[in-house]
């Protein structure tokens, strides 16, 4: 079995995300090589980003929902709350 040639590569972030990263890493025993390595690795093996990329940007649709229920705070259309959940399904079963 051949073992592959290593290589170094040369990786430009913030000071604070450094920081973090090595902390969180550091918590599961590994340092920022093995976790960069692990990263590219399954990137590989799955042919993707192994992590569901999104933005902070609502959708068309959010907008609208999200306007939607500021309109009916505003009208006072809006459904009853509930702080106790067994009151709640009494409410709705009868």
């Amino acid at each position: 079995m051949r073992t592959a040639k290593s290589v170094n590569m040369n990786i430009r972030m913030d000071e604070t995300t450094k920081i973090q990263a090595e902390r969180l890493f550091a918590e599961f025993g590994l340092n920022m090589t093995t976790a960069i390595n692990m990263f590219l690795k399954q990137s590989v093996r799955e042919q993707r980003i192994p992590f569901e990329l999104k933005t902070h940007i609502p959708n068309a649709e959010t907008i609208e929902a999200i306007q939607e229920v500021e309109e009916m705070k505003k009208s006072g259309n809006f459904s009853k709350s509930y702080k106790d959940v067994d009151k709640m399904f009494e409410e709705l079963l009868a």
